[in-house]
C-alpha cells in the first residue's frame, strides 16, 4: 500500500479531512475535530502510520505483526503505530483505518453521528 493510497482511504470516510499541524511531514486525520490517524507518508520509506485501537485488540495485533508497534509518542494503550512495509495487506491497513475511524466517531455526539450518515457497529 503506497502513502497515496493510505490519505486516500482516511480521507475517503464520511467527513475526514487533513491537517498538518506538525509540519509538512506529518499529515493528521480528523473527523469531527478529532483526530483517527496521524501518518509521516511522505519523505522516507516505508510509509507509517498511527492509528487508534481497543486496547485488547491493540496487544493482539502487536503479537501477530512485527509491522504494529506501541503508537509513537502517543497513548500506548489506545494507538498503534503500523510501519506500511508490504507485511500486511492492504485490506488489513484498509480495516484498521476505519476501525480508528468508528472509534472517534462513537465518542461524537449524536448530532455529529447522524450528520455523518454513520451507522454503530
Amino acid at each position: 500500500m503506497t502513502a497515496a493510497e493510505i490519505e486516500a482511504a482516511c480521507l475517503a470516510l464520511p467527513g475526514a479531512g487533513k491537517e498538518f499541524p506538525f509540519g509538512e511531514g506529518t499529515a493528521v486525520f480528523k473527523v469531527g475535530g478529532k483526530i483517527f490517524a496521524i501518518g509521516r507518508l511522505d519523505g522516507e520509506p516505508p510509509p507509517s502510520i498511527s492509528l487508534r485501537c481497543e486496547p485488547d485488540l491493540a496487544v493482539q495485533l502487536r503479537a501477530q505483526h512485527a509491522a504494529i508497534k506501541p503508537g509513537w509518542h502517543l497513548n500506548k494503550r489506545h494507538w498503534n503505530t503500523v510501519t506500511v512495509d508490504g507485511s500486511l495487506s492492504p485490506r488489513t491497513i484498509r480495516d484498521m483505518i476505519e476501525d480508528s475511524y468508528d472509534l472517534v466517531v462513537e465518542s461524537l455526539p449524536r448530532r455529529q453521528r447522524t450528520a455523518l450518515r454513520w451507522l454503530e457497529g
